[in-house]
């Protein structure tokens, strides 16, 4: 009960409240915005929450990361373009409804959706968080190096189709973390005599570059674009009535938003589509999906707002991110001395309640918010894209030079950015690369830390957690390698048919 206390006397506080309403508000429009996305915004805002206590600086990024998929719902139905990737599988459904002229209907669906799912997830983090405080003390350096392994795999394997591409970025974002002068030696690290490479790169400078410039870039150079909404006419409380109708695909699909978002590498996609696929299968009316079914609209939306919550599971619990925003946030803990992992549910249990307070009233604030402004929203969705990009190349630059004032800084991320357009533009990953950067750096401090108390490779695996997570690694690999085998196999006799018919010819 102490704990709870401190947790709502922290959310009381006018500067955690400000930052809570500037983020929840922010991340609605962000999120509507197409060609923007909470990555970009949260990147921009980065090297400005350096400066705040971490409640505050948490506090407003996660009021972004929270809200930003609620506002990319309403491009999504309206004028059939998601304003977040995530909210791709909420047009499949409600464009087709917003045709048929229940633009409200479906408005007012995905916003009950969402907030459904984004309190599922945090009601399941409150219950987890005792569990979660009397499992963190039996992480050693180990294990953690184990589930940060665990995490570069997963996020690796997640990426179908592009596994090569995904684990050669990830090893790229690794070398970087290991640019500049060792902790331990004192020995300069790959810097080829360059004196501005001696502090290494930069997560922030990187980040900004990857996500923020390349996204500058990219709408500078395509022509430009002014997408235009329709007012939406009708009361949006009537999606609650009828979500409630579809409780079942509601509860189920945060389920899976809730599993996926505690696993590195999965996130919202995963997610979704296997609610998606879920709510269809069982479905009365599966042939009405993709042309305007309310229960593939609330099992999209309900299922990418609860991972929010449940990714910062392994963060708050371990200290290992599981995607690039939860990475992002990571760093705002470093700046201030506050390391996530077994000793902040000793030590800070009371910035955990904070923050999960701050996540209940994030949702409540946004729903407050877009009952009363959702028109106002399909005017800022006309914003030119250019316009955007400029805007998005200026923050950048000045966020990227207010971190050191080193214009060494500013040409670094605009190399990244560049990268990171060429990436977009060959449809490679570039999360790996910023996880990459982050658990790299968990696994090279968690392993020198261990190694002094092996004797043996066994060592590493003879602790029972640390034995576990080596299980699942093994598994994992084990799993792919199978799905991989049965690829060739089905495969296999395709392509012997075809030259047993070039032969025939």
């Amino acid at each position: 009960m102490e704990n709870l206390l401190a947790g709502l006397e922290m959310l009381a506080r006018w500067d955690v409240m400000l930052a809570l309403l500037v983020g929840s508000v922010g991340g609605v429009i962000i999120g509507a915005i197409p060609g923007v996305g909470p990555a970009v915004a949260i990147a921009i805002l980065l090297p400005a929450t350096f400066s705040l206590d971490p409640i505050v600086g948490l506090t407003m990024l996660l009021g972004i990361y929270g809200s930003s998929m609620y506002g990319g719902a309403i491009p999504a139905v309206l004028i059939n373009t998601p304003g977040t990737a995530v909210n791709a599988l909420t047009s499949y459904d409600g464009f087709p409804m917003t045709e048929r002229g229940e633009a409200h209907r479906a408005v007012s669906l995905a916003y009950s959706a969402s907030f459904w799912g984004g309190i599922f997830g945090i009601l399941c983090l409150i219950l987890l968080s005792p569990v979660l405080a009397k499992i963190a003390p039996m992480f050693g350096s180990r294990e953690i190096f184990l589930a940060a392994l665990l995490g570069v795999i997963l996020v690796i394997l997640a990426h179908r189709g592009q596994i090569f591409a995904a684990g050669m970025l990830a090893m790229f974002g690794i070398f970087l973390q290991t640019v500049g002068l060792d902790a331990v030696t004192y020995s300069q690290r790959y810097t080829f005599g360059l004196s501005f490479l001696s502090s290494g790169v930069n997560l922030v400078v990187v980040v900004l570059g990857l996500f923020a410039l390349s996204q500058a870039f990219l709408l500078l150079l395509e022509p430009d674009s002014s997408p235009d909404a329709k007012p939406v006419k009708g009361r949006l409380g009537v999606g609650f009535k009828e979500l409630l109708k579809h409780k079942r695909v509601a509860t189920v699909a945060s389920s899976f938003g809730v599993i996926l978002g505690m696993i590195p590498g999965t996130g919202e996609f995963t997610a979704q589509f296997m609610s998606y696929t879920y709510a269809q299968k069982t479905s009365k009316n599966p042939d009405s999906f993709g042309k305007g079914s309310p229960e593939g609209l609330i099992a999209s939306e309900a299922a990418n707002n609860a991972v929010p919550a449940a990714a910062m599971i392994p963060l708050l619990a371990l200290g290992i991110p599981g995607e690039a925003l939860t990475a992002m946030m990571l760093s705002v803990f470093y700046v201030h001395n506050v390391i996530p992992g077994p000793q902040l549910f000793q030590n800070n249990i009371d910035l955990v309640y904070g923050l999960y307070f701050a996540l209940i009233a994030l949702n409540v604030i946004v729903m407050i918010f877009l009952v009363f402004s959702t028109n106002l929203l399909t005017k800022i969705i006309r914003v030119p894209t250019r316009f955007l990009g400029v805007m998005i190349l200026l923050l950048s630059f000045v966020g990227v030079y207010s971190l050191r004032n080193s214009l060494s800084d500013c040409m670094i991320a605009a190399g990244f950015g560049v990268l990171g357009l060429i990436l977009k533009r060959l449809n490679l990953p570039i999360v790996p690369i910023i996880l990459g950067m982050v658990l790299g750096g968990i696994m090279e401090v968690k392993l020198r830390s261990a190694m002094p108390r092996l004797k043996t490779p066994l060592d590493m695996i003879d602790r029972p957690i640390a034995a576990i997570i080596f299980g699942m690694i093994v598994l994992v690999l084990l799993l792919h390698m199978r799905t991989l085998i049965k690829e060739w196999r089905a495969h296999q006799p395709e392509t012997d048919h075809d030259m047993h018919d070039s032969q025939m010819r």
